[in-house]
């Protein structure tokens, strides 16, 4: 039901935009994350003057994470050389950040050494124990999501949910790409916006543990260009962790589904996720689920959704 690496396109990798400067990265997220606090959030006095920014100023900032407005500068400017544990975490409380920006900081403050730009990053593959498992759980849409929110692999019921994994491009199995290139996602998740920051959301997380990464670095490009809303998302800076949530979906053959939307994180397969969907025992939902799976039960060719190819 999948196949065994994540799909690649040589000529992409070689005509590929620049690599992410982590510097910038930095920059632009300490700056974004400094203008959402007023100092009235963080308990300094506000006067009322007009400010020429939004937010709290640089002075403020440091005054809070307890450093130079010197060092907080250069730190805001990229420049994170030897900075300590210390005072990241000093910046990240005086920022307020949760836990995924916080993790995002630290990757962001201490890159991996970085590959150059012509590397080619080797393709993911799933174990096929992963495999067999995804097979087994023939009653639960479910899949395997790995860096750059490719699709890796899957089984009948994700496909009878979300749609025909098999049939799309290689390069057009990933998330982000369905959510914001492909029309029929507006239609299969009611809440369209939600869903699409969540995915941008997830390939800033992606971007500051893999800036050098040439396929990921092509996929940002073609959305920027081709999709405003993208482009002004991922300019926000903004990431997320992993956990449950609700979807609400709509199904052409089923109806609307409310689901429990788990990501789990897989220790043994760095950078992967098994993420599943499941219904609240004895719901209408669950019944949408178990007419499906009777569906797919069929035969091959009842397996595949009639969303042409959405996800």
């Amino acid at each position: 039901m999948s196949p065994e690496t994540a799909p690649t396109d040589p000529a992409a990798v070689q005509d590929t935009p620049a690599p992410l400067d982590p510097r910038a990265e930095l920059s632009e997220f300490l700056r974004t994350r400094r203008a959402r606090l007023q100092p009235e959030d963080v308990g300094l006095p506000y006067f009322g003057a007009r400010r020429r920014v939004p937010g709290l100023r640089r002075e403020e900032l440091a005054q809070l994470a307890g450093v130079s407005v010197a060092y907080y500068t250069r730190l805001e400017q990229g420049n994170a050389h030897n900075v300590s544990a210390a005072v990241l975490e000093a910046i990240a409380d005086a920022l307020r950040l949760n836990r995924a920006e916080r993790e995002h900081l630290e990757h962001l403050a201490k890159p991996a050494p970085r590959r150059g730009r012509t590397a080619v990053v080797r393709p993911e593959r799933v174990r096929p124990q992963l495999q067999h498992l995804l097979d087994a759980m023939d009653s639960v849409p479910a899949y395997v999501l790995g860096r750059r929110c490719d699709i890796l692999a899957w089984n009948r019921m994700a496909c009878a949910l979300l749609g025909d994994f098999e049939a799309r491009p290689p390069e057009q199995r990933n998330m982000a790409w369905i959510v914001f290139m492909d029309p029929a996602s507006h239609d299969l998740y009611l809440d369209w916006e939600g869903k699409a920051r969540d995915v941008v959301a997830g390939l800033r997380m992606h971007a500051g543990r893999s800036p050098d990464d040439p396929r990921l670095a092509a996929l940002i490009g073609e959305l920027s260009v081709k999709s405003p809303l993208f482009r002004q998302w991922w300019a926000a800076h903004d990431v997320r962790g992993t956990g449950p949530c609700t979807k609400e979906l709509h199904h052409p053959l089923v109806g609307r589904l409310t689901l429990v939307n788990e990501s789990l994180v897989l220790p043994a397969d760095a950078g992967q996720m098994l993420v599943t969907y499941a219904a609240e025992p004895g719901s209408p939902s669950a019944e949408a689920l178990r007419l499906l799976a009777s569906w797919t039960a069929t035969g091959p060719e009842a397996a595949s959704s009639p969303i042409t190819g959405t996800a």
